[in-house]
């Protein structure tokens, strides 16, 4: 008479891979079948949870979906105009930004934007900023600055 222990036990080898998910393993059959039957109930949990990712909205802010979809910053550069002017530059970056829904504006968020977005940079932000507020188009508070109404006029923009 046999018993299970004497029955050699059946060795197999298994590699799965379904998009990021790998798996690789050896061992005896039941050992691995268990196994697999644990990655494909995450692998199913995952499914589920891609699926949930993928059907919430992304994309721009609340505040940028309300006023309408922005261009590039080299398109609204262009747009206004103010390629060759860095005063006028600064001013159509951080409408650009506030459009995007940016609260708090400050010169290094301008600078700092228009390098990331590979622009001319400015000389002097802050020199920028502080024509702009002489000209009236911009204000300036204790955390930064905001764009007024003029500015905006000046842009051909609403507020």
């Amino acid at each position: 008479m046999t018993t299970d222990k004497d029955e050699p036990r059946r060795q197999a080898k298994v590699e799965i891979n379904v998009g990021d998910l790998r798996f690789s393993g050896e061992g005896d059959e039941e050992w691995l079948g268990e196994q697999v039957a644990k990655l494909l109930k995450a692998a199913e949990q995952i499914g589920k949870t891609a699926r949930v990712d993928a059907e919430e909205p992304s994309g721009p802010s609340p505040a940028a979906r309300s006023s309408g979809s922005t261009p590039s910053l080299a398109s609204y550069i262009r747009a206004k105009g103010a390629d060759s002017n860095q005063i006028l530059r600064f001013l159509a970056t951080a409408a650009w930004l506030q459009k995007r829904g940016s609260e708090n504006l400050t010169t290094s968020s301008v600078a700092k934007a228009l390098t990331d977005n590979q622009q001319k940079r400015l000389a002097n932000a802050s020199d920028c900023l502080n024509k702009n507020v002489k000209k009236g188009l911009c204000e300036k508070t204790k955390d930064g600055f905001f764009i007024t109404p003029e500015g905006w006029d000046s842009l051909g923009e609403e507020q």
